[in-house]
């Protein structure tokens, strides 16, 4: 029971991005009193699943961006697994370590399809940090910007394409590092 109606307030609050106010939790679990919905929400804190502000709005916790890890699923020959819910996965925290250096921008184009990256996907990128040869950065070289591996050939950096129909950037001026690529996001 509790379960189900903290999926309706997850739910609200993936379409809204707030919090439901009691009102709006009382349509929202059917009950027809506030005072059961104080209930309600006095479980909900106590489970952590969500939070009160000086005020007692709901405010959301960490498990609000949480969806259920599983465990693993065979991408090879089908074998039985079993399904542990318990753990949760927050994907914001996964996909993005630090937040106030990440960004995420759109692909466009094929020149990193042999490594997964496809026109349309979105990358996360964390500005500074020291790259190491074999990331993939995102850079401006010789006045444009793309997205490519770091290579070195004697002492010097180059850019490479994960496409073979590409030909590696060999900077004429200037090549500048201006973020290390962390994460491919798609949506199918």
């Amino acid at each position: 029971m509790i379960e189900e109606q903290r999926e309706k307030i997850q739910d609200f609050y993936e379409r809204h991005r707030r919090m439901p106010s009691y009102a709006e939790m009382m349509k929202l679990t059917g009950y027809k009193s506030k005072n059961a919905v104080h209930k309600l929400v006095a479980k909900l804190v106590d489970l952590g699943i969500v939070a009160q502000d000086e005020q007692g709005r709901l405010i959301p916790t960490r498990g609000m961006d949480e969806v259920p890890l599983l465990g693993l699923v065979e991408a090879g020959i089908p074998t039985s697994v079993d399904a542990e819910v318990g753990e949760t996965l927050d994907i914001n925290a996964y996909l993005v370590e630090d937040r106030s250096r990440s960004y995420v921008l759109e692909v466009k184009g094929d020149s990193m399809i042999d490594e997964g990256i496809r026109e349309g996907d979105l990358v996360v990128a964390r500005k500074g940090g020291e790259p190491r040869e074999g990331d993939i950065v995102i850079a401006e070289v010789d006045g444009g910007w793309t997205m490519k591996y770091l290579r070195k050939k004697n002492g010097k950096s180059y850019l490479e394409p994960a496409n073979k129909n590409y030909k590696p950037i060999y900077p004429k001026y200037d090549l500048k590092i201006a973020a290390i690529v962390k994460g491919v996001i798609r949506k199918y």
